[in-house]
């Protein structure tokens, strides 16, 4: 168990006898019940742990047997440094970024033998046996002549893991300034002579400048292989094709956004084929790439693809033809062979129904018509206008549209009036009528205040004011020339039809009978079809939209009132 016991060397243990002059006293029962009691309470957490040395914490849970140092270590306080790597066992490694001196020292060379220098070349820095020169025919040593300078030696350094593996390890960051400046510098002579053959080029007359331009064009024909094709270049003395991926001063593709779950970069192919902007607020218009995959299926990316595809098929069955050296060979070609699988295809069909029929099923309706249903999804909101979906398009009159006849500028139907059709650029209410124009307008306004102007007039002789007796007397008046007339069309009827009037009853009794009778059978159909229907599952039982709705006759509602079921009557269960 782990406790604050350290394990001392024996030595140290007789040096404190003596200095004490007592013997080691054993530890009392009470002690170590004491002691036992502070590491459970280090365990539990309710007492903070011991410290080591540097004043770090050590956990209460490690053994003592891992905890305590061995005598010999010689550790006089609580540690745990016997576990870890001793200083004196790890190994030192040179640091990365130390930059020593290559090559051959400059500065004034030798001129006769050096004691201990090459015996071949004569440089103090290396012995014969590893000399890189070519072994001369009278060394160095004899001949007192041509003495090679003296290197830098680098010391051999010892590097980890990752240092050995740092490619930049030891790179003088002024070499590439140099061949920087060295690029610049051809560049610029580059275009100054450009511009100087330009100059001359506008001095000279027009016989001689033509002259010039057929020399420029030779010219570009005998350095067109240096010339490199976009995202290619081309080594006309390996003939092998490099492809240049990026160009150095556009943005790496993995710096257009930093964040780690963006798109995907594979570093071994230097591609990016999702959109780094996708899960993004910035706007995709502005964005300058969107990945990689946008510039394979955007454009006649797609159509160059499937032309590629067909001239390796093409130069396998053994015609010679390319997509760069003979493009419009291979568009000939393509269109000959679509061609002739059309007209195969059409060839082969006709064959299979001539000799088994059936061209009348491939000239049936689509399933959208005869099921009356489709698969495409459209999402309405509450007010009836599409959210999301394939929107109706709009639906044609048989009739024809945006005809002006008769000189007018609308058509008909265009103004509307009390009811009324008409044309909107002259108020005329006739079909067929000539357009008139503004005079028809203020024709139609003159005649709309004349009419105004009458209802006025009546409005006010019909609003006089009358009296209440007046009004009741009216009254009486209309009501007994009601009772008069009433009375004399009775004496008229009974005069004339008192011999016809007893048949006439008996026939619409007659017909009364037979309708209710039709109307019970109606109805008894009716309710073993409702039976029928209750007794199947609500999802199989079938849409009822060819319902006529009309109002039901008398007959019809004195059969439902018959074949009504009472659940009130006790008799209703006898019937």
């Amino acid at each position: 168990m782990a406790t604050g016991g350290v394990n001392l060397p024996p030595s140290v243990v007789a040096r404190k006898a003596k200095m004490e002059e007592n013997e080691p006293t054993k530890m009392s029962r009470e002690d170590w019940r004491k002691e036992k009691e502070l590491e459970e309470m280090r365990k539990a957490g309710t007492a903070p742990a011991m410290k080591d040395e540097e004043g770090r914490d050590i956990n209460p849970h490690i053994p003592q047997y891992i905890m305590q140092a061995p005598w010999y270590f010689g550790a006089e306080a609580a540690t745990l440094k016997h576990q870890r790597q001793q200083p004196e066992k790890l190994k030192e490694f040179s640091k990365l970024g130390k930059l020593f001196k290559k090559g051959v020292i400059e500065g004034s060379v030798a001129t006769k033998f050096r004691k201990g220098a090459c015996e071949n070349c004569g440089a103090m820095t290396h012995k014969k046996k590893d000399c890189v020169e070519r072994p001369r025919k009278v060394g160095a040593k004899y001949s007192g002549d041509d003495f090679a300078p003296d290197e830098h030696i680098v010391p051999v350094l010892e590097h980890d893991f990752s240092g050995k593996r740092d490619r930049w390890n030891g790179y003088d960051p002024d070499d590439h300034h140099r061949i920087h400046e060295e690029w610049a510098r051809i560049e610029e002579a580059k275009r100054t002579l450009k511009e100087e053959r330009l100059d001359a080029s506008f001095k000279k007359q027009e016989g001689e400048e033509r002259e010039g331009r057929a020399n420029n064009t030779e010219d570009e024909d005998k350095y067109a292989d240096d010339v490199d094709m976009p995202g290619q270049k081309f080594e006309t003395k390996q003939r092998i094709t490099v492809r240049n991926l990026r160009i150095r001063e556009d943005t790496a593709k993995y710096l257009y956004n930093l964040d780690p779950n963006s798109a995907f970069y594979d570093p071994k192919t230097r591609s990016m084929r999702q959109n780094p902007f996708e899960n993004t607020s910035r706007d995709q218009s502005d964005v300058k790439f969107t990945g990689d995959n946008f510039v394979r299926f955007s454009g006649d990316a797609h159509q160059f693809s499937k032309k590629q595809v067909f001239a390796w098929d093409a130069y396998e069955s053994g015609t010679d033809v390319h997509l760069q050296a003979d493009p419009t060979k291979l568009e000939l070609l393509s269109k000959e062979v679509e061609k002739r699988k059309d007209t195969f295809k059409t060839t082969a069909k006709d064959s299979i129904l001539a000799k088994y029929g059936g061209e009348e099923h491939l000239e049936a309706l689509p399933k959208q018509l005869l099921l009356a249903q489709t698969e495409n999804y459209v999402e309405y909101s509450r007010h009836g206008t599409i959210i999301k979906g394939q929107e109706k398009g709009a639906i044609r009159s048989k009739y024809e549209e945006d005809v002006y006849n008769n000189n007018h500028t609308s058509v008909w139907g265009s103004y509307w009036k009390e009811g009324r059709w008409g044309y909107k650029c002259c108020h005329s209410l006739v079909k067929e009528a000539y357009c008139t124009g503004e005079a028809g307008k203020e024709a139609a306004q003159n005649m709309l205040m004349i009419e105004n102007q009458d209802k006025a007039g009546s409005e006010e002789e019909e609003t006089v004011p009358k009296s209440l007796l007046e009004q009741h007397q009216e009254k009486l008046k209309e009501k007994d020339k009601k009772k008069k007339k009433k009375k004399k069309k009775k004496k008229k009827h009974k005069k004339k039809s008192s011999s016809s009037s007893s048949s006439e009853d008996e026939d619409e009794e007659e017909e009364k009978e037979r309708k209710l009778k039709e109307a019970l059978k109606k109805e008894e159909e009716h309710q073993k079809k409702v039976d029928k229907l209750m007794k199947i599952d609500e999802r199989k039982r079938p849409y009822n939209s060819m319902y006529a709705e009309a109002a039901p006759t008398e007959e019809e509602m004195e059969a439902w009132r018959l074949k009504q079921r009472r659940m009130e009557d006790p008799m209703s269960h006898f019937t």
